[in-house]
């Protein structure tokens, strides 16, 4: 059974400005996401599906996936506050999104296979789609759900230009996830990662070399009923919070704490690329056309 890769793109690019999803970066005008399905197509995915909003539907479809789907099916879902399992409503006020999680979610109903969870204005390199894909390939032994994650170096993902968000891993000696840590400022300061949990009065020191989440996750079919569970868990307890969301990662801290599932890191060497703010463009452009002119990719993809 072919995997399947999910997109999420129903996020707007608030740091970045505008919508950053659609926005050329390759020398033949290719999306980011253009790379991260040409490299799923080359790995042997069956199905792309893309998580976006009703709003700009038609922009998406015109600009991206009537493209891609000449070459591998693909299908959409939309990603919307009232996207609620039976039995529950949006409460009043509520406009954030409901998270990373959700999104995830949104496609039970078109998701029955394996499939590997990514998103949209990443690059992830074309490395990890074999390894997970790969990894899928795997029969599933035992009652636990085996789950993989693309495992960065951590200065393979950070930009000069402001701070990021990265999950820092710890594993075990057979390659296992043990803990993943959000730190959610981490900059580049005289050469060398550091994060600070209070505002910049303190900064410590990360080891470059530490694999850090970017978001880039495998799961086995029958994940996405799982998924269903965690969120009405979490909608009984948090959903009358107007900021709370349902993010990917602790849906996965979940399934291990509870013995249902583990994770497998799987290491890439490639580089991270991704357009967090608006300087970042012309890092991720260059760095496209470079790999281009090494012949990764061909400067026409989907003509």
């Amino acid at each position: 059974m072919k995997p399947t890769l999910i997109i999420m793109a129903a996020g707007m690019g608030s740091r970045f400005g505008g919508l950053k999803q659609i926005t050329p970066v390759g020398p033949d005008g290719q999306k980011i996401m253009d790379y991260s399905v040409y490299d799923a197509v080359r790995a042997g995915f069956g199905k792309v599906v893309f998580v976006i909003k009703h709003a700009f539907e038609e922009e998406f479809k015109e600009k991206i996936g009537n493209a891609i789907a000449a070459h591998i099916p693909v299908e959409y879902v939309f990603q919307e506050l009232d996207a609620l399992p039976a039995g529950y409503s949006v409460p009043e006020g509520r406009v954030k999104p409901w998270g990373t999680g959700h999104a995830v979610l949104c496609c039970r109903d078109v998701v029955n296979e394996p499939f590997v969870v990514l998103n949209a204005d990443d690059y992830y390199g074309c490395d990890c789609f074999a390894l997970l894909a790969e990894f899928l390939a795997r029969p599933q032994v035992g009652d636990k759900k085996h789950i993989a994650m693309a495992g960065y170096l951590l200065h393979n993902t950070l930009t000069e230009n402001g701070s990021v968000s990265r999950g820092i891993c710890e594993t075990d000696e057979s390659g296992m996830l043990t803990g993943l840590t959000e730190r959610t400022q981490i900059e580049i300061i005289d050469g060398k990662p550091q994060f600070t949990e209070d505002g910049g009065e303190s900064w410590t020191e990360l080891d470059p070399n530490c694999y850090a989440s970017m978001n880039c996750w495998a799961f086995p079919a029958g994940s996405l009923d799982s998924f269903e569970k965690m969120f009405c868990a979490f909608l009984d307890e948090r959903g009358a919070e107007m900021k709370s969301e349902f993010y990917l990662p602790f849906a996965v801290n979940e399934m291990v704490a509870t013995g249902e599932a583990d994770v497998q890191v799987l290491p890439t060497k490639d580089k991270w690329y991704g357009m967090t703010y608006a300087e970042d463009h012309e890092l991720v452009r260059k760095a496209l056309a470079d790999l281009t002119e090494q012949g990764v990719y061909p400067a026409t993809m989907w003509k």
